[in-house]
């Protein structure tokens, strides 16, 4: 795969979220199993892989930090702090922590749990509105200048906020949810993007399997599958959704691809700072994903894009309202 940059951090064009392997989808493959996916993943060309302490909350880190170990050097880790968790017992509590004594005493778990000695890329998971993001910039640029972070990033943040944050310490990347589903980023996040030259990292690229076109309104998801009490994953919000799908498709088939392959090369088309995570539980799905690099939208195919989708009014909020309170502050 070829290279992109977030900020001045140098990965591939495609990176890895590995969350679905934290029980938010259903159960999750056996440990080893999910070992041999990521490890393939890099095998087959990713560099940029990404996690949080709160997936699990603290397992999904260990897992991380186990499958990349023997390729440290190789890969860049990303990790997130922000919501409020004990940070002895891994117990969620409500709402977010980004106060900078629990920042750093957060870091130290997460350089033991990930087996490394500095984190490539920290990100704020969510802004906490009882920190200033001064305070916050200002404890991770004490651990950049630790040695324990190398870059710093935001999710989910809001453009002043960014602005904020960039004057106290640079930002190498935005994480924000964006797919041709959910485009709030575009009026505000990705010219700021564009401006300060910082990378921008899409989650959630494939609005969480719909765009692949295997979800359809009878498609029904199962007990600790986050989907299931998901507004954008009613069967009404699915059924009226189907016309993304069919867009979608209809591009594939042209393409020779996939309706996830187009998704995903629909936001590498969009900017070249933009480096997608999707996450899968399977090697066959991060093959199919990773193709999509080789998938060619025309200046002609992304106009044709726009104009079907501007037609399309998407049904369903992208997250439950207590998720998506803390989004954009």
């Amino acid at each position: 795969m070829k290279i992109r940059n977030l900020g001045p951090l140098a990965v591939s064009e495609l990176g890895y979220g590995t969350m679905s392997f934290a029980n938010y989808y259903g159960a999750s493959p056996e440990r080893s199993e999910a070992i041999r996916v990521i490890r393939s993943a890099h095998e087959r060309g990713v560099t940029l892989f990404d996690t949080a302490e709160s997936y699990g909350p603290f397992t999904n880190e260990d897992l991380v930090g186990e499958a990349l170990a023997p390729i440290r050097d190789e890969v860049v880790i990303a990790t997130k702090f922000g919501w409020n968790i004990d940070l002895e017992t891994g117990e969620r509590r409500p709402g977010l922590n980004s106060k900078p004594a629990h920042v750093k005493r957060a870091v130290e778990g997460m350089l033991r749990r990930l087996r490394v000695e500095t984190i490539d890329l920290l990100y704020q998971h969510r802004v906490d509105p009882e920190v200033p993001i001064e305070d916050v910039a200002g404890a991770v640029k004490d651990l950049v200048a630790e040695g324990k972070v190398r870059h710093f990033g935001l999710s989910e943040a809001a453009a002043a906020t960014i602005r904020r944050a960039h004057a106290v310490l640079p930002v190498a990347a935005i994480q924000s949810e964006y797919s041709l589903w959910t485009r709030d980023p575009e009026p505000e996040i990705l010219p700021l993007c564009r401006e300060l030259g910082i990378g921008f990292v899409p989650w959630s690229p494939l609005g969480a399997g719909f765009l692949t076109g295997t979800v359809d309104p009878g498609t029904s998801h199962g007990a600790g599958d986050f989907r299931a009490n998901s507004p954008r994953f009613t069967p009404e919000a699915k059924a009226a959704n189907q016309d993304l799908v069919d867009l979608l498709r209809r591009f594939a088939e042209a393409k020779g691809a996939t309706p996830a392959q187009v998704a995903l090369a629909w936001l590498l088309a969009r900017a070249p700072f933009i480096v997608p995570i999707p996450g899968t539980r399977r090697l066959d799905r991060v093959e199919e994903n990773l193709g999509a690099a080789s998938v060619t939208l025309t200046a002609g195919d992304m106009d044709e894009i726009e104009a079907a989708a501007s037609k399309i009014t998407v049904a369903g909020a992208r997250l439950p309202q207590a998720v998506l309170q803390f989004s954009y502050r």
